[in-house]
């Protein structure tokens, strides 16, 4: 046996005797001795000692058999895989006027019709549902709430094609918060609403100066109250933006969710990220405050610092897993208003981008995508390729304008595994 090519040895930061040995593909971390690494390297272990780190992905007994077992992870994944899931973009319409709309030129007064959802309600009709548990939509925007009528619509079509067949049916809200009111919540409950997204982007002064309302008026009160009234009757995730220049404020709203009451009890997780600058020709003319690159040191300091401050107040926060692209997994689909599909959100209206359409069917997007070109030497053996897989194609395209090859996260994880790895050793994740 011998110390698996995708591990990671990091120092305890309380035991200068000890060491963390931290598997990337089974996301384990143990802490042992720093002479248990020299029995591993000369073949001094114990049966036991040899069972118990196998087990946790640290040891193997052949690199060709560790690398075969990454080459067909995804496909693994996917056969193991008991959901089928949808994200549907209802509209590309707003109620709020952010400075960095993650739509940007692509925003407007355009809505799914009713001629395209039933489209939709047929394209799901028709999927394989061979060992599959559940349907599950994510419906996005624009403002998803806008169209809160059709998500009900659709909602109560869906459900019952798929209480027929003995599965179940859920949905979730990515939504800005404004319109996630009890009364809307109470309506969309018994149709499958489980979850919303909310996104926050730092205390009340900040958020206001980045997510107005179109009168120019802040949204963060609006916001806060909705989250307050809803949070007992479904599951809310806050979500938030930072730039370089306002990161180091977002603690300040986590003491205020708590003096709000919205601790960890009633908050399901919250995760904070970095605006991305978009260049293509969706891109807002007037911002360039965020980050071009996850390459850039700041990102990594405000990473690390931002979910050190969720852990310390007591909220959840994703744990680190192997996470594959989201286009990789087969039975995941994403459908703009107008029925075309994607496979992801950052690539609709796009050219080149899409992967078939409602009446056609999915189309084969592996080579236009680039979902094979991790497949290489290099990354294969890289000890970061399962928390990477050839990295995020939506940053590859905006950073270089196109989706071949990878978006090599090394240089970002050299600068925050071990902390992040720390972080899920002190509060026990």
């Amino acid at each position: 046996m011998k110390l698996s090519r995708y591990s990671k040895t990091y120092p305890s930061p309380e035991d200068p005797e000890s060491v963390i040995l931290f598997s990337t593909k089974r996301a384990s971390a143990v802490l042992v001795p720093k002479d248990l690494v020299e029995d591993i390297e000369a073949g001094r272990l114990s049966e036991e000692e040899q069972a118990g780190l196998a087990e946790l992905g640290l040891i193997v007994r052949s690199d060709d058999e560790e690398r075969q077992e990454l080459l067909s992870y995804i496909q693994d994944l996917n056969a193991q895989s008991r959901s089928v899931k949808f994200i549907v973009v209802m509209n590309l319409d707003c109620n709020l006027a952010c400075r960095y709309c993650f739509e940007g030129a692509r925003k407007g007064k355009h809505y799914l019709s009713e001629e395209v959802a039933a489209r939709f309600v047929d394209f799901v009709k028709t999927r394989d549902y061979t060992d599959k548990d559940d349907i599950k939509i994510a419906f996005y925007g624009g403002e998803p709430l806008l169209s809160a009528d059709r998500i009900a619509d659709i909602s109560e079509q869906i459900k019952s094609f798929a209480e027929n067949r003995g599965m179940r049916y859920l949905f979730s809200l990515v939504t800005n918060g404004v319109l996630l009111i009890p009364q809307t919540v109470k309506r969309l409950l018994p149709l499958g609403l489980r979850s919303a997204k909310v996104t926050l982007d730092g205390p009340k002064e900040v958020h206001d100066a980045f997510r107005p309302f179109r009168n120019g008026a802040g949204s963060f009160d609006t916001i806060l109250r909705n989250v307050e009234e809803v949070s007992g009757l479904i599951k809310v995730q806050v979500g938030g933006n930072y730039t370089q220049d306002n990161y180091r404020e977002f603690p300040r709203l986590l003491d205020l969710l708590i003096d709000r009451g919205l601790g960890p009890e009633r908050i399901a997780a919250i995760k904070f990220d970095p605006v991305v600058n978009e260049s293509s020709e969706f891109a807002l003319p007037d911002f360039r405050d965020g980050c071009d690159s996850m390459d850039e040191p700041w990102v990594a300091g405000a990473s690390v610092f931002l979910r050190e401050e969720v852990l310390k107040h007591g909220y959840k926060a994703p744990k680190i897993m192997p996470s594959p692209c989201l286009m990789e997994h087969d039975d995941s689909f994403v459908v703009n208003l107008d029925g075309v599909l994607y496979k992801c959100p950052g690539l609709i209206g796009r050219q080149g981008c899409r992967s078939g359409d409602l009446l056609s069917g999915p189309g084969e997007c592996r080579t236009s995508h680039g979902l094979d070109d991790w497949k290489n030497d290099e990354c294969l053996a890289c000890a970061y390729l399962p928390l990477c897989f050839g990295g995020c194609k939506y940053l590859k395209l905006v950073r270089e304008g196109a989706m071949g090859g990878v978006n090599c996260q090394k240089t970002y994880l050299d600068r925050v595994l071990a902390e992040l790895v720390a972080q899920d050793i002190r509060y026990g994740l």
